[in-house]
């Protein structure tokens, strides 16, 4: 691969992504932008060339070097280098100050302090300013903005500013695309395509972890967010597929990747949990289901739906005051048309039927039925109940004990179970453990462990994992004997003997047995399990939310939510700091399980 001088050509991408979205927020074309450069060396030609690349016309771009305005005069007196000779335009002669009068774009690649507020009064209407000068650039952004009282879009190369033009954001993507499908060179059309994944990256919706590393800021397309934050984890699996694809199509490849499988092998390098969960969603995308999302108002259930739409994961109701989530949904910036649903402003009759028969005989009138629907998680049950939706979430703005309680009276468990349970996934490195219960059963007994030994198999099984379970104590197989070790004892003893039960299960156990090899096949080699467990039920909800949290924060595991097992109706419960990929990966697990049933 010929050397590719990454700072040139660095700038020159992320720049070009940044001014691809720049002009359409003000809302002008890019053949008719006038480009003033201040610098005229590598990195100042490389960009110039790329921008042509990208659709700024050549005669359009003005470069100005510490001598003034590259001319053509100056040009035929052999002032210039073969490099940015190219950019001499036969204009009169001038400096910086007479280049950017009237220019669209002011792009800095040279030293800090040379631009004043005067010249960037004298820009066009709505001014784009890319002062990317290291440490200082050529006029400060608070400096550059005051100046005007139109639309000032700036750039620079500082992370203490938005837009910050950083390298990190293009250069290991667009080798690992090149890469990967063994290119013999990285071409303008590879670069094209990089600046162009950049650009539509940035109107997407921001993670809420990138949100919290940048101080919670609110990301979101426009004049201070126009570029994507070097940090955001999606870049890898955004640019290098474009990448890739640009150089099959131009030629470079000497291998080929198939997109969708490409993307797939880039998130699992991001974490098992993103490899565990690209199987529930391809499911999920081959059959999106109707979901109800109760706290339909709530911002991050809004963005969920926006994400859960865009990806074709499910098809995803909003609950809640159509009004307040249409005005919440603009503020974002989505461009998006939601469902709503509003309890308050519909006729509903049959559903207050519905809950009334529901719980006409455990204490609730008919007014008062008529009292509850106007409460979207009421509503959203009795809609799941009724077959208007496939699944539903909730738990955002409520504690998970009052969350859990209209599902339970509205839905209620399955056919012939008679426990719910809470089941997380937890990701480790190189092994992911489904833990149950930590949400729900507070001292269950034998046959409630056995039974929610089942239901955690079944989650597992969703993801396209061989359950083994182990049901864990403080005693290895009778090494202590009383009541609290007697119970998860007997309900591995109840699931061995059960016909129905076609996985393999032993206990009671400690948990390090459960989860070293050496110690399950070496000291109690008589165990039914040939290797470690990957179902791990603890003895009560005590022990099961101190496990997960513990493994979670000092183990390093990314946990996957409490998924609520049992139910009627595929109905799922979030905890209340859940971020929108929590949400989203939730309701791809409402919907592969409203596909099952």
């Amino acid at each position: 691969m010929p050397v590719f001088h990454d700072d040139q050509h660095g700038t020159a991408i992320i720049s070009g992504a940044a001014l691809l979205n720049a002009a359409e927020i003000v809302g002008k074309d890019l053949e008719d932008l006038e480009v003033t450069f201040a610098g005229a060396g590598a990195a100042a030609v490389a960009t110039a060339r790329f921008y042509v690349s990208l659709g700024v016309r050549k005669e359009n771009v003005t470069m100005v070097d510490i001598d003034g305005i590259l001319t053509t005069e100056r040009a035929e007196a052999g002032d210039l280098n073969p490099y940015n000779r190219d950019f001499a335009r036969d204009v009169p002669e001038g400096d910086l100050a007479d280049a950017m009068e009237g220019a669209d774009v002011f792009v800095g690649l040279s030293v800090g302090g040379i631009v004043d507020q005067a010249m960037v009064r004298s820009m066009a209407e709505n001014p784009i300013i890319f002062a990317m000068a290291n440490p200082d650039p050529e006029i400060g952004y608070e400096e550059a903005k005051a100046a005007r009282d139109d639309t000032v879009i700036m750039a620079t190369g500082r992370s203490d500013y938005p837009n910050q033009v950083n390298n990190v954001l293009g250069f290991p993507f667009l080798f690992r695309g090149a890469l990967d499908v063994r290119a013999t060179e990285i071409n303008e059309p590879m670069k094209v395509a990089a600046a162009e994944a950049l650009a539509d990256l940035a109107k997407a919706d921001v993670p809420d972890a990138v949100r919290k590393a940048y101080g919670d800021q609110p990301l979101q397309f426009g004049p201070e967010y126009i570029i994507p934050k070097p940090m955001d984890p999606r870049v890898l699996f955004e640019v290098a597929p474009a990448v890739a694809e640009a150089a099959m199509e131009s030629g470079a490849a000497r291998s080929a990747v198939e997109r969708d499988q490409y993307v797939e092998r880039l998130e699992a390098r991001l974490g098992k949990s993103r490899e565990m969960m690209r199987v529930v969603l391809n499911k999920a995308q081959s059959d999106p289901k109707r979901l109800a999302l109760a706290e339909g108002h709530n911002e991050k259930m809004i963005r969920a739906a926006y994400q859960l739409q865009e990806q074709g994961i499910a098809e995803p109701v909003l609950i809640g005051n159509r009004q307040e989530i249409e005005r919440t949904a603009g503020d974002l910036g989505l461009e998006f048309d939601p469902e709503v649903v509003d309890p308050e402003t519909g006729d509903y009759d049959e559903y207050v039927d519905a809950l009334y028969q529901r719980r006409k005989r455990k204490g609730i009138t008919r007014n008062e039925a008529a009292e509850f629907i106007e409460d979207s998680n009421y509503f959203a049950s009795v809609m799941v109940d009724q077959g208007d939706a496939d699944a539903m979430l909730t738990g955002l703005t409520h504690h998970y004990p009052s969350a859990l309680r209209p599902l339970l009276q509205v839905i209620g468990t399955a056919e012939d179970v008679e426990y719910a349970a809470g089941v997380y996934m937890l990701t480790f490195k190189n092994r992911v453990v489904f833990l149950a219960d930590a949400t729900v059963n507070q001292d269950p007994n034998a046959e409630t462990l056995a039974e929610v030994t089942q239901h955690a198999a079944d989650i597992a099984r969703r993801f396209d994992v061989d359950p083994r379970a182990a049901l864990l104590s403080y005693s290895d197989f009778g090494s202590v004997d009383n009541e609290g070790t007697r119970k998860p004892r007997r309900a591995a003893d109840m699931l061995r003997t059960d016909p129905s039960v076609e996985f393999p299960v032993d206990g009671e156990m400690q948990a390090d047995t459960a989860v070293v090899e050496d110690i399950l096949q070496g000291t109690y080699e008589f165990a039914d399990l040939d290797d470690p467990a990957n179902v791990l039920v603890l003895p009560n909800l005590e022990a099961g939310n101190i496990a997960y949290k513990l493994l979670q924060r000092l183990g390093g595991a990314e946990a996957v939510g409490p998924m609520l097992a049992g139910m009627a109706k595929p109905v799922h419960v979030l905890q209340r700091d859940d971020e929108v990929k929590d949400i989203v990966n939730l309701a791809a697990v409402a919907t592969v399980e409203a596909q099952q049933k």
